[in-house]
């Protein structure tokens, strides 16, 4: 009798406890698998996103570029089923010593927008040249469509006086002492192309002399100054 009731008391705790723990180590392998496996894709994943912006940031950090949004305008495409809105983005990108560059990029959000036409105006930065890093060598009109703008040097002390635009363009390029006048229209888009037409026109002394085959002292010396006065000058322009 004794053994018939161990018998019967062993068995369902055979049952019971062989079921359970199939059941337990099933559904720990189940979890577990994809909790690594959930882990590994989010932990490769990271490793590669954080890779993409190392990458980025010692780029972007090498050059420190300034960047200024100038305007953002809401757009639409008509489709078969009504209307699709975004947005177009103006930037522009200098590095504050003589390089700048504008782009514009459309998208469906404004972050999206900006990144694009941050990374167009990178693209198509160009030089201008300026005298003592502060300022340009000569005065300069520019003009695109119905936009006209002037340019005109100043001394030092006098800022940027301009507006919109052309005062992130400026403060962009490092230009310190500045006069500008714009003509014609509001467009921002006009008046960033009308002010770019005017700076790729800009030329120094050193680059004239190159071409002509002449020492910047012979050119400074023409206007009336003296041979010395003349060295002077051409030893303090820093282009």
């Amino acid at each position: 009798m004794a053994d018939e009731t161990n018998l019967d008391a062993a068995a369902p705790v055979e049952a019971t406890g062989g079921e359970p723990q199939r059941e337990g180590r099933g559904r720990g392998r189940g979890r577990g698998g994809n909790d690594r496996g959930e882990r590994g894709e989010r932990g490769g994943r990271g490793r590669r996103d954080d890779r993409r912006g190392r990458g980025n940031n010692e780029e972007e950090g090498g050059e420190e570029l300034i960047e200024k949004l100038v305007h953002i305008n809401r757009v639409s495409k008509t489709v078969k089923g009504g209307k699709r809105f975004g947005f177009a983005a103006l930037v522009v990108v200098g590095d504050g010593k003589g390089r700048v560059g504008f782009g514009h990029g459309k998208a469906r959000e404004v972050p999206e927008a900006i990144t694009k036409a941050t990374a167009s105006a990178k693209k198509k930065m160009v030089r201008v040249p300026l005298k003592e890093g502060r300022t340009l060598h000569h005065d300069g009109k520019g003009r695109f469509g119905a936009g006209k703008v002037n340019v005109r040097s100043a001394p030092a002390g006098t800022g940027i006086i301009a507006g919109g635009p052309m005062r992130a363009v400026f403060e962009s390029l490092g230009v310190a002492d500045v006069v500008t006048k714009s003509v014609g229209t509001s467009n921002p888009y006009n008046m960033i192309r009308a002010t770019f037409d005017a700076l790729t026109d800009q030329t120094s002394p050193k680059s004239v002399a190159q071409r002509r085959g002449k020492k910047v002292a012979d050119l400074l010396g023409r206007g009336g100054a003296t041979a010395v006065e003349a060295e002077a000058e051409a030893a303090a322009i820093v282009e």
